[in-house]
């Protein structure tokens, strides 16, 4: 008895799939989280699949941001390095972009030879497309024999669908998340320079500008960051509040 390749297992129900995409909750789970689950959604989805990666483009920057396995990572990175490669096209153009035996890719001859001496016979990169955008590619490798059949890269552009409104409302509230806490120090660091300014000007009988050259000029004679200064000139005037 045979030993399965990888990608021989039974695929899922890509219904139950779409279904689980649809349904992803925002802040639920970290965008990590999210990706890796599109990205092992895939692989169980796929008929052929070996490895699975997200790549996700931000302006004209490409990153896998989810894989499978570590392989898929490093296919993905030689192409980003080449700046062209089945993913990075599939990223930019909203297309699906295969390579139908990497023994013979007249397009993409040079990955096409280093994912065949990874054991890599076919790939098919699958651009995720969201309001007239795309946002990245869903990329599959295969070890099995024979390329993606049409009703494969059908179901894969169903699902990159699916996945892509996932993805992009994940990474949005991450964004919109990071955008608030960043607000959020940077409100508070400015509460605790103006609390420092005032003790300044309540010290040094000094104007709000003078106060604030000076604070800048402790930043800069300690090599230490402004608001580090003023949360010590604070600290020290509530454990004395006399002086």
């Amino acid at each position: 008895m045979s030993t399965p390749e990888p990608g021989d297992e039974s695929p899922r129900d890509p219904r139950a799939a779409f279904a689980e995409l649809s349904k992803f909750m925002l802040g639920a789970q970290q965008l990590s989280e999210t990706l890796a689950r599109v990205a092992e959604l895939a692989k169980q989805t796929t008929p052929g699949a070996a490895e699975v990666s997200v790549t996700l483009l931000h302006d004209t920057e490409v990153a896998s941001v989810a894989f499978t396995e570590s392989l898929a990572a490093q296919l993905d990175e030689r192409q980003y390095e080449a700046g062209f490669g089945p993913c990075v096209d599939a990223a930019s153009s909203d297309t699906t972009i295969s390579i139908e035996n990497t023994d013979d890719s007249p397009t993409y001859p040079d990955f096409a030879r280093i994912a065949r001496r990874h054991g890599i016979t076919h790939t098919m990169s699958t651009g995720l497309p969201v309001q007239r955008r795309t946002i990245g590619a869903l990329n599959v490798y295969s070890t099995a024999g024979g390329a993606f059949d049409d009703t494969t890269k059908e179901l894969a552009t169903a699902f990159a669908t699916y996945a892509a409104v996932a993805v992009a409302n994940a990474d949005l509230y991450a964004s919109t998340a990071s955008l608030a806490a960043n607000l959020q120090r940077a409100l508070e660091s400015r509460a605790v320079i103006d609390q420092a300014k005032g003790i300044l000007m309540r010290d040094h009988r000094s104007s709000a500008n003078g106060a604030f050259d000076l604070l800048i000029q402790l930043s800069s004679t300690s090599n230490r960051k402004l608001r580090e200064i003023a949360q010590d000139i604070v600290d020290e005037a509530q454990r004395d509040p006399l002086q």
